[in-house]
């Protein structure tokens, strides 16, 4: 479209995007504030059956331009040609109007099955695989074809815009700070203002070389440098942390609160390589650490479960990162393990366990832990290495559970472990991998059986009273009553202990889950709700579970306006607690499984994500048989982390929990 075509459409913005027919954005809030005259012009030549025609030689997919053409559609319907008027699309097509476009809402749709099952990481996913593809153009209800028209902006990708929204406002929030501490001369106020109405490019920013000088420009909590081992050192012998929260500042100095830049700091070791495992990346977000850093040309594995454009192309940008997308044969699983592997010069290596996504929304204002392996040495050339693992297998795990990605590009890294020292490490590897799954002579391998060999194993004798009090940021469909799964297979398997078998009751069941209140009062407001992808209609078939139902309170670590995205599992009494899992794995059978109850002869394990989390006993990490839960002079050892207050409170009856609905209009 030429200039003055665009001009006379005056709510078109007149500031082009700096990269062109390259861009890659798909969230509102980018197309309202830049312009796109290669778009622009597929619109207004659209013909009247809506096919557009997209030239060849854009280096993009298809199926980008495509979905930045719906956006462009409902934001300036005016774009489009003569013979499909703007009236049409918002009376005909419940496209979305600009007013509701502000607002980043539509109305809601049938979620699918796997929304039930699923993880909560898929419901923020900005690729989302519901995004719209050329088939999806076409939609047909029970066979019969409808008329054609512009589909609204996927609820997924609409939850991500919110996002988005935000971030571009703290990018003005930031500009307009630094004009107050450096004003420009009045000959320069509109230059001023325009560099303050910009928000910063979030994605792919690595990919540009766009990334500022300054790393308190693009990141908006920065730690100092160099300080991380001593605070690793200091956080012995659980390794726990928290992340910080960008809007609760004493967050950002206390010593058991963590920045993702703080993993890549030089006191831990120079990076030689590295792995991250993990279910959203933003690319351009995480090459920017490793940018501020100084290892932005070491080598780099990610092993991703969300599809983007700019994971797909990464290699040719930057030859020393190699992205792969981890497949699953099931529709409803995930690969939603968040673990990174960390090799240094010297040949020693680290394993981080975390529950975030790589991906800057998880990072600023959501509750998240994560459990920081010590520094692991190489086995000595002359030393034994199959007696170089920990009293927990660690390693042993670790290399059963990445064999099972049957992916080329891991083998170097099993080989490393193979050869590298684990007896330090203190906590058990407790993870899920997709697939039917029997016992094996070393026990359960996977899933909520895995984690009650273990118990039965190692924990110490627990009082039936004790209650398992469970925590996540997503469940999935539990059943129409208790005993359909949370009873029968899941505490049968998480009541265990070292006690001998007897007649024993089952213990008590409680579920921490953010109340719609605990949400409105958040940092984010409703948006912090984002991680929480719990919908009515999963709710609304499984009403006994709000009886189970507790608040999220964290005042003891100034998070409770901190909307949680971690996942935990312990039982405590007034002695302390017992055992505590810190996982990636939310309250759903797709991530800890369920069995196959028609199976002829022994029941199978199907699970359909990959999780990962570490277990702690304290018989392993403090030679005790409970972690002391509150400081007190003179104690041994220091209490453990926990993320929340206890007591723990229960839903008043007013009390319903947080929906996904919330967001979606």
């Amino acid at each position: 479209m030429d200039n003055s075509k665009r001009k006379a459409i005056a709510r078109v913005p007149a500031k082009v995007c700096q990269y062109g027919s390259d861009c890659y954005r798909k969230n509102p809030v980018h197309f309202k504030e830049f312009s796109h005259p290669h778009l622009e012009s597929i619109l207004a030549d659209a013909p009247a059956s809506e096919k557009y025609r997209i030239p060849d030689e854009l280096f993009i997919s298809r199926e980008v331009v495509l979905e930045q053409l719906k956006i462009l559609e409902q934001i300036y319907p005016e774009l489009m040609n003569q013979n499909c008027p703007p009236s049409k699309y918002s009376k005909n097509n419940n496209s979305l109007t600009p007013s509701s476009t502000n607002n980043c809402s539509s109305s809601p749709s049938k979620p699918s099955p796997s929304n039930h099952s699923k993880n909560d990481d898929s419901a923020v996913s900005s690729q989302s695989k519901a995004s719209l593809t050329p088939k999806a153009a076409d939609p047909k209800v029970n066979g019969a074809a409808k008329p054609k028209s512009p589909a609204p902006i996927q609820k997924p990708n609409a939850v991500a815009d919110l996002f988005a929204e935000r971030r571009a406002k703290m990018a003005k929030i930031r500009a307009e700070e630094q004009k107050k501490q450096d004003p420009q001369p009045s000959t320069s106020a509109s230059q001023g203002r325009n560099q303050a109405d910009t928000p910063k490019q979030t994605s792919g920013v690595s990919l540009k070389k766009v990334i500022p000088r300054n790393i308190h420009d693009y990141f908006p909590v920065v730690a100092p440098r160099g300080q991380m081992a001593k605070k690793l050192a200091a956080a012995a012998p659980y390794n726990y942390f928290l992340t910080t929260i960008t809007d609760a500042k004493v967050t950002h100095s206390e010593p058991l609160s963590i920045t993702f830049q703080e993993l890549l700091d030089s006191s831990l070791g120079e990076l030689e390589c590295s792995v991250q495992m993990n279910f959203m990346v933003d690319i351009g977000w995480l090459l920017g650490h490793y940018f501020f850093a100084g290892y932005e040309n070491r080598p780099l594995l990610i092993l991703y479960g969300d599809e983007t454009p700019e994971l797909k192309m990464v290699s040719t940008k930057k030859p020393n990162v190699t992205a792969v997308k981890v497949h699953i044969a099931t529709p409803f699983g995930v690969h939603h393990t968040k673990m990174g592997l960390y090799g240094y010069t010297d040949g020693s290596m680290r394993v981080v366990v975390s529950t975030a996504n790589l991906y800057e929304d998880d990072w600023h204002n959501r509750t998240q832990g994560l459990w920081v392996s010590p520094k692991l040495p190489p086995v000595p050339e002359d030393a034994d290495t199959g007696a170089c693992d920990s009293k927990t297998g660690f390693r042993e795990s670790l290399i059963t559970y990445l064999n099972s990605y049957k992916i080329a590009q891991v083998q170097p890294w099993v080989a490393r472990i193979q050869k590298t020292d684990f007896r330090e490490v203190n906590v058990f590897l407790v993870a899920s991998v997709p697939g039917g799954h029997l016992n094996t002579p070393k026990g359960p391998l996977w899933g909520h059986p895995r984690l009650g060999y273990l118990l039965g194993k190692h924990s110490a004798p627990i009082d039936d009273a004790c209650p398992l009090v469970a925590q996540s940021s997503s469940i999935g469909s539990l059943g129409p009553n208790p005993q359909s799964w949370v009873l029968a297979e899941l505490m049968a398997s998480f009541r265990r202990d070292s006690a001998p078998i007897g007649l024993r009751r089952i213990p008590a069941f409680k579920m921490i889950f953010p109340s719609f209140s605990n949400v409105r009062n958040s940092h984010d407001n409703l948006l912090g709700g984002g991680c929480l992808p719990y919908v009515k209609a999963t709710h609304d078939k499984q009403l006994w579970l709000k009886d189970y139902l507790h608040q999220w309170r964290s005042d003891s670590r100034n998070r409770t306006k901190a909307v949680p995205h971690i996942k935990t599992y312990c039982r405590w009494s007034h002695r302390g607690l017992y055992w505590f899992l810190l996982t990636s794995a939310n309250l759903s059978k797709a991530a800890w499984g369920v069995y196959n109850k028609s199976a002829k002869f022994e029941a199978p394990l199907r699970i359909n994500s990959y999780e990962a989390g570490v277990l702690f006993f304290p018989k392993f990490v403090i030679d005790e048989n409970f972690f002391p839960m509150e400081p007190k002079l003179g104690q041994q050892h220091p209490h453990f982390p926990m993320p929340y207050d206890v007591p723990i409170i229960p839903y008043a009856p007013e009390d319903s929990p947080f929906f996904m609905d919330y967001l979606r209009g």
